[in-house]
């Protein structure tokens, strides 16, 4: 530990060091960053970040910070932002640059930020470009920190990711390069409306494709119907389903199946040749689609399904891995003082919803929590989307303060 009388004051106060940080945080920068992310559109799908990130970087380089750009594919750049500090591991924040579709309903144009009582309206402003525009706010003050005798003794990243709200290949794309340093935590600045998320449940998608044989609907034994057969695969999901309802985790819940698209047939009076299946399988921390998948597949195959002219093709498209980080994880409680001291109220949980900590986790190895200013529930993905100004500033400063503390406290 540091052994300084200032840093061992009660967890309950503020030091004056940590106050003239602090006072660093300009509330105008931050309104003008997320403005300037929400009026460079990047919708997904669409393969459109590249507006916006170039707007990150020009935003990152003015505060000093280092800048590097990847493709993760043609036209859709990772960035990497870096504060250099001292040879200790490292603070990593983590977001994404994409945001879904604007839609309908819009009260004003989505991609034109506009301020009114005390909000940011535009997409994205929530989910997630407040939240970047809050953590460069915090690298920012972080840079003069060492003024006041308090530098990082680690490295501080911001890592901004492609293709979240599709398919991550973005976050995979990161996760499979060589690693420059060690990172003794990672916040996710996801809207958890100031929450601290110590896990979340990952995601991934099973399609199913089944295959029959057409006849006429006069002589159906004449066929095997690849509806019929589809069915009895909904069925066993429904069943499996219930099951793990049953045993709950205190956290997380437990995982789920949603068969969510559907669609097959030749015609009214012909048997069913063709059938498919889009489903949803939420994931606890320590699942894989990959093997439940083939477990699947067994069970199908037990049932005697796929045989007598039917055959079943199972895949997963996509995966997002789910994570869990210890309550008592030094990154949990300093994130859960650093948002008190910050002047906020906050909790400690888990969220059903998946995010691309779950790749940091689970790939790098390294501790991962939720926390981010707004509310993916009230505010996300829908019409005009806002965010409200004071939580990207307490967002910044609840940053700021993990950072200092976390980087500053290191045996």
């Amino acid at each position: 530990m540091s052994g300084d009388p200032e840093l061992e004051q009660t967890a309950h106060e503020l030091t004056a060091t940590e106050m003239a940080v602090l006072d660093l945080i300009d509330e105008a920068a931050i309104v003008a960053l997320t403005s300037a992310l929400v009026e460079a559109p990047s919708e997904n799908p669409g393969g459109t970040e590249e507006a916006a990130v170039a707007v990150l970087e020009k935003a990152c380089r003015e505060q000093g910070l280092a800048v590097s750009i990847t493709e993760a594919a043609p036209g859709r750049p990772n960035l990497a932002a870096t504060l250099a500090a001292g040879p200790g591991p490292g603070l990593m924040f983590l977001g994404h640059s994409d945001v879904v579709p604007a839609g309908p309903n819009w009260t004003a144009d989505p991609y034109t930020a506009h301020i009114r009582d005390g909000r940011i309206y535009g997409r994205g402003s929530t989910d997630m470009k407040g939240g970047l525009a809050a953590v460069v706010a915090a690298m920012s003050a972080l840079s003069r920190a060492g003024e006041f005798g308090v530098a990082p003794t680690g490295p501080v990243r911001l890592v901004c990711t492609v293709d979240e709200e599709e398919h991550g290949t973005g976050v995979r794309d990161f996760v499979a390069r060589p690693r420059d340093h060690d990172f003794l935590g990672c916040i996710v600045a996801e809207p958890t409306d100031l929450q601290v998320v110590r896990g979340c449940r990952g995601a991934s998608y099973i399609e199913i494709d089944v295959t029959g044989r057409a006849a006429h609907s006069g002589r159906p034994a004449d066929g095997r119907s690849a509806i019929d057969a589809a069915a009895a695969i909904v069925d066993i999901i429904r069943v499996d389903g219930e099951h793990l309802a049953e045993n709950p985790d205190e956290l997380l819940g437990h995982g789920t199946w949603n068969v969510g698209t559907i669609s097959g047939g030749q015609g009214i009076s012909v048997v069913a040749p063709t059938c498919s299946l889009g489903i949803d399988r939420r994931l606890m921390p320590d699942e894989d689609p990959n093997v439940i998948a083939v477990e699947l597949r067994k069970t199908i195959g037990d049932r005697g399904i796929d045989t007598d002219g039917i055959s079943v093709d199972i895949r997963v498209t996509m995966e997002m891995p789910g994570f869990a980080t210890a309550a008592d994880h030094p990154l949990v409680t300093a994130a859960v003082e650093a948002v008190t001291h910050a002047g906020a109220a906050t909790s400690v949980g888990g969220w059903t919803a998946a995010c691309d900590g779950g790749f940091v986790s689970r790939d790098l190895g390294i501790p991962s929590i939720v926390l981010g200013p707004g509310n993916i529930n009230t505010d996300a993905h829908q019409p005009d989307e806002s965010v409200a100004i004071a939580d990207l500033v307490t967002a910044a400063r609840a940053y700021t303060l993990a950072a200092l503390r976390l980087l500053r406290h290191v045996d």
